[in-house]
């Protein structure tokens, strides 16, 4: 179905910051489910890029070797051809949306393929019934969760009906229950007797569907493993090799001690609503510095908006927020939080990445500039524009710019999404750091991260805060519940 043989690819350009892909010969079967693994920048997006056909005709490069794929030659044969065979699925869906509502956007790919109305309607029906997503019919892509937004992404691609299915990520900004559909998608493809190819960093949800893991290390295969050949490699060796947890019932929360500190940060019954309508409602809470508090619940709860709130940002709330006891209006909250957005790509506007660290600050601090750039990888990548930089590299820069800025508040939304386990462990440290004299908050699915970093869990359902919770060993039952892990 697929052969990859002799590929060896090298990107050009300084903008460029994928190393490509070395002596490349794999062959995968029709129907294989492939897990691609390895840390960021080994080479697995770069090999779902040779197999749709982005490269060569979109990111150039030294090409040698040679892609089949449905007894296409991928290197001769026209993007349109190839779109009829494979389908992807990016890991910011947001970069493959052509219109404006769902139903739009799953029947664009089946329109340009001239299909009758009859039967692109049943086409978008069936799409809509078979991935469970009815309840995001005529709903504005704009209004949409990141979790919501991947879904749509996977069902644009499904109603194609492709043979191949290429996933970058699939996991990155999904919940709990969330994934367990993703898993149900998988098995129905799977089912269909589709071949699919996934680049993925978390590990534990696809071992039961995946038929063969490569891992690969600065752009070689170093290893194949079948499932049970991967759970029986040691926890310390998996880490060395840059890979998360395989089976989250590994996964422990850090035993926190709770120092009572003086809250510093009150909210009092506060609602959010979104065009009159409520979102949350009846939150109250206290937070002191020194907190990581994890804020985790379903895709489409809430919690964006609710730290958009938080931060002085979204204005349609009632109820108060007190710092030190003295009610805060927005302008005064903005002036004393930072957003690290899940698209990082909205918050970077300078024209390189060490103007980008002083942007908006009055008297930045250059040392500390400095000595942050190094702390965070990304002090020779300085003189480079940010959006030339890679999404792990991004996501640091902006919580560079978090470290600097000075603010007494920090808010970070899903900031491990698409990381490999040594970012996770770097960002986590980092806000770990980060905490000692700030209050931070931070909307995560991410198990892993969360029992790592944070100290408290607060949970929102049903346009409710229903949980508040210390992340500590004893509460670890709890905890899982909450997370949707023994479900």
């Amino acid at each position: 179905m697929i052969q990859f043989d002799h590929i060896n690819f090298t990107y050009t350009g300084t903008a460029v910051t994928e190393i490509g892909v070395k002596n490349i010969n794999l062959s995968i079967k029709s129907g294989e489910c492939i897990l691609l693994c390895g840390r960021s920048g080994c080479g697995k997006t770069t090999l779902t890029k040779l197999v749709n056909g982005l490269i060569p005709n979109y990111f150039p490069g030294e090409l040698n070797g040679s892609v089949r794929a449905c007894n296409l030659d991928i290197f001769e044969t026209p993007m349109y051809k190839i779109s009829e065979k494979v389908g992807s699925v990016f890991q910011n869906p947001r970069t493959q949306f052509f219109n404006v509502d769902v139903d739009s956007e799953i029947a664009f790919g089946i329109e340009n393929s001239a299909l009758p109305p009859e039967e692109l309607c049943k086409r978008l029906e069936s799409t809509l019934d078979a991935l469970h997503i009815r309840h995001l019919q005529g709903r504005n892509i704009f209004e949409l969760s990141g979790g919501e937004k991947q879904k749509v992404a996977f069902a644009s691609v499904y109603a194609m009906n492709p043979e191949i299915y290429l996933l970058d990520e699939p996991s990155s900004n999904l919940d709990m229950a969330a994934i367990e559909e993703l898993k149900g998608y998988l098995r129905l493809l799977k089912k269909q007797g589709k071949t699919i190819l996934i680049a993925e960093h978390r590990l534990y949800y696809l071992l039961d569907i995946a038929d063969r893991i490569v891992y690969l290390s600065e752009g070689r295969i170093e290893s194949i493993y079948t499932p049970s050949e991967l759970r029986a490699v040691s926890n310390a060796d998996r880490k060395e090799m840059g890979l998360r947890a395989v089976d989250l019932k590994e996964v422990h929360p850090h035993s926190t001690a709770s120092e009572c500190r003086k809250p510093m940060l009150a909210l009092q019954n506060v609602a959010v609503f979104y065009k009159k309508r409520p979102i949350l409602e009846h939150i109250s809470l206290q937070a002191s510095k020194g907190e990581v508090i994890g804020i985790v619940g379903c895709n489409g709860a809430g919690k964006t908006t609710f730290l958009r709130t938080l931060c002085g940002l979204h204005k349609e709330y009632s109820g108060a927020f007190l710092w030190r006891e003295k009610v805060q209006k927005e302008k005064e909250r903005m002036k004393r939080s930072y957003m690290v957005m899940q698209d990082v790509n909205y918050e970077l506007f300078a024209d390189s990445v060490e103007a980008e660290c002083s942007f908006g600050i009055r008297n930045p601090d250059r040392e500390l500039a400095e000595k942050t750039l190094k702390e965070l990888g990304l002090f020779d990548v300085r003189k480079r524009h940010p959006n030339t930089l890679s999404g792990g590299q991004k996501q640091r820069l902006a919580v560079a710019v978090s470290m600097i800025c000075g603010k007494e508040l920090l808010v970070f939304d899903e900031p491990t999404s698409g990381l490999d386990y040594d970012s996770m462990v770097q960002v986590g440290r980092l806000i770990e750091k980060l905490a000692e004299d700030k209050i931070i908050f931070v909307v995560t699915h991410d198990y892993e991260f969360l029992c790592q970093t944070c100290t408290r869990m607060i949970r929102f359902e049903h346009q409710m805060m229903t949980d508040d919770v210390l992340l500590s060993t004893e509460n670890e039952k709890t905890i899982r519940t909450l997370m949707g892990i023994y479900k």
